[in-house]
């Protein structure tokens, strides 16, 4: 199961030695460290996932405290997908930190990985972001302070921070319009002969909140409502297979209230379909007291696998949805697994990979959007560029990572920041200052921060074909006082925009604008871009230095800028 190989730790970044002579340490970070005993493991001699879920959220708060300066309680966690089980006998290592603070929330990365003593290896198990919301005091609501990045992995963190908060937001709404526009397409269930009936499966539970169980805010503690939840979505998983089943992932935690000592809390779980290799179970938890109404207060999707001795997942019985809501929850299921496939798959797309570019339609839309920002941003936040020329105030950067040539220009104007924004996010104009956009039409307005272009370029060599690209415009505005504002660009691919005769289709990584307002009326813009073969041949012979056509392009930029600077009110709606 282990390997002497240690995973990448996104937590763990190169030691900074401050003026002092001191080695900086993250002030936040808390670090936990557990060797599993057996009354910390199932019947399979491995740590309940329960148990490591109450370690984890411990962890996360005590770090959102140590930043909060106050108690914190949990307001979510979010999907969780676990690697590898851990056995009785190693030792977990779960390091946290804060990440970011907004208002009075604040995002704490969780990072979890095994030791094995006896063979000095390391792994990493999962890695997960919670967010944390700091309680009133006496005084009133808290104004949490801001996190200060040091450390080029902390200002990725921090940069990422605002747009994972933003997923989260609006999570319901894109599980709600995702299911819609899904489940119209599942059609009707198909025929269940010999399929386990879904009510077998049914777990309802109570339990009686008691002292041990709170946390020292008299609250129950967040990570004691996880591991019950786990609990009765295991014996649910359990009763489909007869077999003692392994949690892979967990869709997002979300508290939506309190619970106190005294309260019970009713637990239920269902498994709602089973696929070839996994199945999925609904679980929720709901509190009262008294003859008072349940209170909803979490619910969440777990999806199992049940491993044969080889750790090769078994292929699992159907499930047979039971009458009444069952098979609602029965496509609600399917159509969350193409969610998470969708999701996984334009998460895991490498650079070296061919194509590129991923397919866009509405149920990857809003990850597909979250990944164009989040690859713009991480490419912003590297540190280690490298000025390769400098002309008329236009600056050209070079940064080879990966086997992968990274570029960046930047320059200022004279343009208040958001006025910049709005004339360079409407990729239709590009073509007044740009000489490389030949020709850009808009394909897709998805909405008013995605929309969907094709781009035509002319042919680099006399009488070549030129190129045209499907490019995804993903906009953002500035999360918070210093953010920046940005346009992410990246291929898609359409159906209803296959390769043509006429071009030969480019694609395009990881592009777009860093917009920062450096005073009310002196905007610096950023471009970036990566060298793909589609990129390449238009700016290999300024990497080389051969050439300035970058500078002049930049130019044309500016004057476009300036000459625009007060043209807001005549812009497409689109572009605001």
């Amino acid at each position: 199961m282990a390997s002497d190989t240690k995973d990448a730790d996104p937590l763990e970044d190169c030691l900074l030695i401050l003026e002092s002579g001191e080695v900086y340490r993250n002030p936040t970070e808390v670090k936990m460290s557990q060797i599993v005993l057996p009354c910390h493991a199932n019947h399979c001699g491995e740590l309940s996932v329960g148990q490591l879920l109450k370690w984890m959220d411990s962890t996360a708060c005590l770090s959102a405290e140590r930043h909060a300066g106050c108690s914190c309680i949990t307001a979510s966690v979010d999907d969780i997908h676990f690697e590898h089980t851990i056995g009785v006998g190693q030792v977990v290592n779960i390091k946290a930190k804060v990440n970011r603070a907004f208002t009075s929330s604040m995002e704490v990365g969780i990072l979890v990985t095994c030791e094995d003593l006896f063979t000095n290896c390391h792994w990493k198990v999962c890695h997960a972001f919670g967010t944390f919301v700091a309680r009133r005091t006496e005084a009133g609501k808290v104004q949490l302070k801001q996190v200060i990045p040091h450390t080029q992995a902390e200002q990725m963190e921090y940069s990422i921070a605002a747009e994972r908060r933003r997923m989260r937001l609006i999570h319901a709404e894109i599980i709600t319009d995702l299911l819609s526009s899904s489940t119209a397409q599942l059609g009707e269930c198909q025929e269940f002969q010999g399929a386990v009936p879904a009510e077998r499966t049914q777990v309802e539970s109570v339990e009686l909140v008691l002292p041990p169980h709170a946390n020292h805010q008299v609250s129950t503690f967040g990570g004691q409502i996880m591991a019950w939840m786990e609990n009765v979505a295991t014996i649910a998983a359990s009763r489909l297979c007869n077999a003692h089943p392994t949690l892979r992932t967990i869709d997002m935690f979300h508290f939506r209230g309190p619970s106190h000592i005294g309260d019970r809390l009713v637990l239920k779980a269902i498994v709602n379909n089973s696929f070839k290799n996994s199945m999925e179970v609904g679980v929720c938890a709901e509190a009262y007291k008294g003859g008072e109404p349940l209170r909803h207060i979490n619910s969440a999707f777990m999806t199992f696998e049940v491993l044969d001795s080889d750790r090769k997942p078994c292929t699992l019985p159907r499930i047979r949805p039971e009458l009444v809501d069952g098979k609602r929850r029965y496509q609600e299921a399917i159509a969350r697994k193409k969610i998470r496939l969708d999701r996984k798959y334009i998460f895991s797309c490498k650079q070296t990979e061919v194509p590129l570019s991923v397919p866009w339609d509405l149920s990857n839309q809003m990850y597909l959007s979250y990944n164009n920002v989040s690859a713009l941003k991480l490419l912003a936040a590297r540190n280690n560029w490298m000025l390769s020329s400098e002309k008329n105030k236009v600056s050209l950067y070079t940064l080879e990572e990966n086997h992968v040539l990274c570029f960046k220009i930047e320059t200022h104007v004279n343009v208040p920041a958001e006025q910049t924004f709005h004339l360079l996010s409407d990729l239709s104009k590009r073509h007044k200052w740009d000489k490389h956009y030949e020709q850009c039409d808009v394909i897709n307005q998805a909405d008013e921060e995605d929309t969907i272009y094709r781009v035509a370029t002319p042919s680099v060599s006399k009488g070549g074909k030129g190129q045209d690209f499907i490019l995804l415009a993903s906009r953002r505005k500035p999360c918070d006082i210093g953010d920046p504002y940005l346009i992410a660009l990246r291929s898609v691919t359409l159906p209803t925009h296959p390769p043509t005769e006429d071009y030969t289709r480019g694609e395009v990584l990881c592009a777009g604008f860093t917009i920062w307002a450096e005073s009310s009326t002196v905007t610096k813009i950023s471009y970036y871009n990566q060298a793909t073969p589609g990129v390449l041949p238009y700016i290999s012979t300024d990497i080389a230095g051969l050439s300035s056509s970058f500078c002049s392009t930049f130019s044309s930029c500016k004057q476009y800028l300036e000459e625009n600077r007060d043209s807001l009110a005549a812009l497409h709606p689109s572009a605001l």
